[in-house]
């Protein structure tokens, strides 16, 4: 096996990822205002926040990309998990959470390949 594709597949997960959602909220997608708005937050700040987590989200694309580093990817689990289960905690369907498991599967999937790769160096 090929250690080096598994890493390069996972990253590309990650990358693809962020990079699709960070264009979706530098781009505003008003579908996600309601998933902002639940928590009580004003609709003018939630626009605001959508071009950070639009700018939060591609930077951790690039990192994943380019040198992906552990913290980073705990973050990127993190923020994918608590946004995918936002859909049924606001109303939505469970399903949705279910169907972007892989959204938040894949940075830890890959931190966990990157300890297993240092452990195994020798």
């Amino acid at each position: 096996m090929n250690k080096s594709l598994v890493g390069w597949i996972l990253r590309l997960g990650v990358f693809g990822t962020f990079l699709g959602h960070g264009i979706f909220a530098l781009m505003h997608k008003p579908a996600w205002l309601h998933f902002i708005t639940f928590w009580g937050i004003p609709e003018e700040v939630a626009w605001k926040m959508m071009t950070a987590i639009g700018v939060i989200d591609l930077l951790i694309a690039l990192i994943t990309i380019v040198r992906p580093i552990g913290i980073v990817l705990l973050y990127a689990t993190c923020w994918a998990f608590a946004a995918a289960l936002m859909r049924p905690v606001s109303g939505g369907y469970f399903l949705d959470f279910i169907e972007r498991s892989a959204n938040w599967a894949a940075p830890l999937a890959l931190y966990f390949w990157m300890q297993y790769m240092k452990q195994n160096e020798n």
